[in-house]
């Protein structure tokens, strides 16, 4: 049974792990993801054949029946979850090496990991809302301790709360909706929501998914409960920061896609407020990603971004479902799916690159980088790869998905009623506007990190990027993503049974709906790319034999030290910068040149999120405003104090009192 053995492998390994050496604590949680992830697997592979798995556990008085189902929704999610936690177990074994000498620290860090790791498969499967919740909540205090690994920097801690906090406001939402539930049908188990949300009026229905969607979305990181997801990732170690933007956001899809399977509701509006908000999410996202200067600060916007995506997809499977279009829901389902799956595959990838960079430089400050693919050459071409998927560009995986919910898209278009017309063209140009800002912020990310020339002195540092536990899972992750581009055929197989809960589609192959167009991008780009490997390879053939020589980079015609003359990764943007100010919020600090030769000139930017600033920071501030005028009772002085405790035991006499007297007054 799936839950017995997970259970006993992570008693196993909470016995063990605390006595092993620093160095084999990885190789011990490598095994224990391992076998979690083979078991689990197992039960998602066969559900995706059409055999689904459910147990009934008696549960106790509070729960009810705890009923566990591994049907085709849930396998698709278990599969993403147990790919990225292998890779990311696999990096962070590696990565962490160098934190030996804090054992007690490292044996905490890989039980959270694995109870993180269990936790979200349990989230799964499981169809119980008391039992949901308390894993939701072993969710989020194992993720809060992988985040604070490196507690002893004030900036960790202060995001790990953040994280917590907000995690615990979705909590609050998520119980909220599923207590409003239980009243009316006096039972726990999901099985029940469709009986009592069909009961509801159509307004109260809204009510009860928005609260879901709300709930949910704190986790997913779709505006505007996206703010902690900025602070956390760049807090976070490398790996963690890939599981989290892999597979973790990815549960708040699960949870809004489960939930639109579980309730009844007018699918139509549903779907028009999910399209809308993804559309502001994956907008706002890029924006703000492309001016920033913190790669993983950078990478965490457009995990907000592609969340949107992920939305637009859910967005259009909704409204197909709601006019009657089952091609249209195939295409917005399908897209989003296969869209969570990539993300999961290139954002880790993109995080895992900058984790070598930050492993070896301590900083993650593009300013600071140029020239790295000189001493990350792997590392570079890896991260140009999945910087041209998370762009949507053939022949990557990115491309497919965005593909398919653009075919959603054009055919809600030609299929919906003039005003409803106007949304779906937004919404096409919304998603235009989010790919090419994607590909503006990633030309910036990877020419100011990777090309050029050093912008610190950095040469004779001993780089090293080639062990096997960095570039071992960086490549398995590559070769996932090229498999999708140029065989996407094989991966919508596996879409078909959780497409078919949500449609009455059997299959995505559709030749009508241009999906046979992909196929022969990814057949074509094959070909392509066994043209450019034969060509590649008789040139080295020519050239193997002929003297190498190296030189500094171009400087334009300029003979003397160029590396100043480079673009910096703000001037790369200025324009967009200068256009795209009334939207944002964006802080200047600089030092005006003065006289004719200056000693020194600068100009910093500081870009804000102008969501966070109005929603959470201006209300805290008038908070502590508020709080601080009572300061005056936490004085430092003896007697005060003293008087403090006189009056609470005069008021814990004299309070019983009043109550009886009250209570006279009236019986009388």
């Amino acid at each position: 049974m799936i839950v017995a053995a997970i259970f006993v492998i992570i008693i196993l390994f909470v016995i063990t792990v605390p006595f092993l050496k620093a160095y084999h604590k990885g190789n011990a949680a490598i095994a224990a993801v391992a076998a979690i992830a083979i078991i689990s697997s197992y039960y998602a592979v066969i559900a995706l054949f059409g055999y689904d798995t459910a147990f009934i556990f008696p549960g106790s008085v509070v729960t009810g029946e705890i009923k566990i189902l591994i049907d085709p929704l849930a396998a698709w999610f278990m599969l993403i979850i147990n790919f990225t936690f292998i890779t990311s177990v696999v990096y962070g074994s590696g990565y962490i090496r160098s934190y030996h000498e804090d054992r007690a620290n490292i044996t905490l860090h890989w039980i959270s990991f694995l109870l993180a790791h269990a936790s979200l498969l349990a989230l799964c499967i499981v169809r119980n809302s008391v039992v949901f919740l308390v894993l939701w909540e072993v969710m989020a205090m194992s993720t809060f301790l992988l985040v604070i690994f490196e507690g002893r920097k004030s900036q960790v801690i202060k995001a790990g709360i953040n994280y917590l906090i907000q995690s615990h406001v979705a909590v609050l939402l998520l119980t909220i909706a599923f207590l409003w539930i239980a009243s009316g049908v006096k039972s726990y188990s999901f099985d029940d929501f469709r009986d009592f949300s069909a009961a509801l009026k159509p307004g109260s229905q809204y009510i009860l998914m928005l609260l879901f969607f709300a709930g949910f979305g704190f986790k997913a990181g779709f505006i505007p409960f996206h703010s902690w997801l900025p602070h956390t990732h760049p807090a976070a170690p490398s790996h963690v920061s890939g599981m989290m933007s892999g597979v973790l956001i990815k549960i708040g899809i699960y949870g809004i896609l489960r939930m639109l399977l579980e309730l009844t509701f007018d699918v139509k509006t549903i779907g028009y407020t999910i399209l809308i908000i993804s559309i502001l999410t994956g907008l706002y996202g890029v924006m703000l990603a492309i001016i920033q200067h913190n790669l993983k600060r950078l990478l965490a916007y457009h995990s907000i971004e592609n969340i949107g995506i992920i939305g637009i997809g859910i967005g259009i499977g909704c409204l197909g479902t709601g006019m009657g279009n089952s091609v249209m829901a195939s295409l917005g389902f399908a897209g989003a799916l296969l869209h969570t799956l990539n993300h999961s595959l290139f954002k880790s990838l993109l995080f895992y690159s900058a984790g070598n960079i930050n492993r070896q430089f301590h900083s993650m400050n593009i300013e600071k980088f140029g020239g790295l693919i000189k001493y990350f050459p792997h590392t570079a071409i890896l991260f140009l790869i999945a910087s041209l998927a998370i762009c949507g560009l053939p022949p990557f995986n990115g491309f497919v998905s965005e593909f398919m919910i653009y075919m959603g898209l054009f055919n809600g278009t030609s299929m919906a009623p003039f005003p409803n017309t106007l949304v779906f063209i937004l919404a096409v140009i919304g998603l235009a506007l989010i790919g090419g800002l994607a590909i503006l912020c990633f030309t910036k990310a990877f020419g100011i990190i990777f090309l050029g020339t050093p912008r610190s002195e950095y040469a004779s540092i001993n780089i090293n990027e080639k062990h096997w536990t960095s570039m071992a899972p960086m490549y398995l992750v590559f070769m996932v993503i090229m498999a999708i581009g140029l065989f996407p055929q094989v991966f919508m197989k596996w879409l078909q049974l959780p497409l078919q809960q949500f449609t009455d589609i059997t299959q995505v192959y559709a030749p009508a709906t241009g999906l046979t167009i992909i196929n022969q991008i990814g057949f074509y780009s094959l070909i392509f790319i066994a043209i450019a490997a034969l060509v590649f390879a008789l040139r080295t053939l020519v050239v193997r034999k002929s003297k190498i020589t190296k030189d500094s980079t171009w400087g334009c015609g300029y003979v003397g030290n160029a590396d100043k003359m480079q673009y910096t990764a703000s001037s790369y943007i200025r324009n967009y910068r200068k256009l795209a100010e009334p939207l944002l919020q964006v802080r200047k600090n600089k030092m005006e040149v003065k006289g004719i030769f200056p000693d020194e000139a600068w100009h910093h930017t500081h870009p804000l999120d102008r969501i966070e600033e109005a929603l959470i920071k201006k209300p805290l501030k008038i908070f502590q405003h508020f709080l601080f005028r009572f300061s005056f009772l936490q004085n430092g002085r003896l007697q005060f104090y003293v008087l403090y405790g006189l009056v609470f035991m005069g008021l814990f006499v004299l309070l019983p009192l009043l109550l009886s007297f009250i209570n006279r007054i009236f019986t009388n």
